[in-house]
């Protein structure tokens, strides 16, 4: 009998740890790359359906690669461009979605965001081309940029504009959108922890498999990718960065950077290296990093203080690291080249 009891006690505890051991490993992981929306995208996700979600998520970032490129001759984007001057082109929903939402953007920072940036993007073809536009190319093509001629009405599904050489660009919201989207994918195949690396925005799901919070690296803008000024650590929620760093040129000793200044017509220069947002939605995160650094640091703070649920995270050009007084005390400043100042 006694040895019964031993046998049966030794069976339990066997037992016992087995279960444990079952709950202490990592859940299934499964990770993919692609280049879409001109960037690296990285997709990891954690559990049996990883595979398929990622695989779901990728399809959904094509879709709308396709349907928000200014160079997809299928998409919306193009359809409206190439009918500035004429009549209003019918657009999806999901476009109007996106167009609505950068529309909200150029309106609440007064066209320092402006989603009608197309021609001054096309001029300067930063990442194409490295030369500075004559002033008078400048000056002609920045008049073509006004966000309050944009026509959109919601009710009709279109969207127009009114003057000849116009366009749209969207490539300051369209992955912010993106992530978004993925997020949901994930979701609906019973992802619960995962991580959505577009380029600068990323989107962390839920937890790190373990239960802690993710740590998301804030990319130091002197250093080549991979070095970080700073971690936050973060759940279910976007981290979305704008920097001088990310597609620039250098012409005689003057970096030119890719964040065009509707107002000048010329890259922001307002002593901004970068500009790290963090929210629950990643298309308010992606407008918002390109709204607030072109505001600068003294607007743009305010601006983010003013937003619910909104946190910030600006890094200057002599290495100075300022955030949002939500953030105060919860970030951990990596690189000791910085120095970290109290919020305004």
């Amino acid at each position: 009998m006694k040895y019964k009891r031993l046998v049966s006690l030794w069976l339990i505890i066997v037992n016992l740890l087995l279960i444990v051991s079952a709950c202490s490993k990592e859940p299934e992981k499964t990770v993919k790359t692609e280049f879409l929306m001109d960037t690296l995208m990285e997709l990891t996700a954690y559990g049996p359906n990883g595979e398929k979600a990622i695989d779901a998520a990728m399809k959904r970032i094509k879709e709308i690669d396709v349907l928000m490129s200014v160079s997809s001759e299928t998409g919306d984007v193009y359809k409206i461009n190439k009918a500035a001057g004429q009549d209003p082109v019918k657009v999806s929903d999901e476009t109007m979605y996106v167009v609505q939402a950068a529309q909200h953007y150029s309106q609440l920072s007064e066209g320092a965001f402006d989603i009608t940036i197309g021609p001054l993007v096309s001029l300067w073809g930063i990442g194409k081309k490295e030369e500075v536009p004559s002033q008078a190319a400048i000056d002609s093509t920045k008049a073509l940029v006004d966000y309050r001629k944009l026509r959109i009405d919601a009710s009709a599904g279109t969207i127009g504009l009114p003057e000849r050489g116009m366009s749209v660009d969207l490539g300051a919201i369209a992955k912010g959108y993106a992530g978004d989207e993925a997020v949901r994918i994930f979701k609906e195949y019973g992802v619960k922890n995962g991580i959505i690396s577009l380029g600068g925005n990323v989107v962390v799901v839920g937890t790190r498999p373990d239960g802690k919070p993710w740590r998301v690296g804030i990319q130091n803008p002197f250093k080549p990718t991979g070095n970080y000024a700073a971690v936050v650590e973060e759940t279910d929620k976007t981290v979305v960065t704008s920097g001088t760093y990310e597609r620039y040129f250098i012409k005689d000793g003057k970096r030119y950077h890719h964040i065009l200044d509707p107002s000048t017509g010329y890259p922001a220069d307002n002593g901004l290296a970068s500009v790290s947002i963090i929210a629950g939605k990643s298309i308010d995160a992606d407008a918002l990093s390109t709204t607030v650094f072109l505001l600068g640091p003294e607007k743009g703070m305010e601006i983010v203080e003013d937003l619910p649920n909104i946190e910030c995270i600006m890094i200057t050009n002599d290495k100075r690291i300022t955030v949002s007084s939500g953030l105060q005390d919860k970030i951990n400043i990596t690189d000791k080249d910085f120095v970290y100042e109290e919020g305004r």
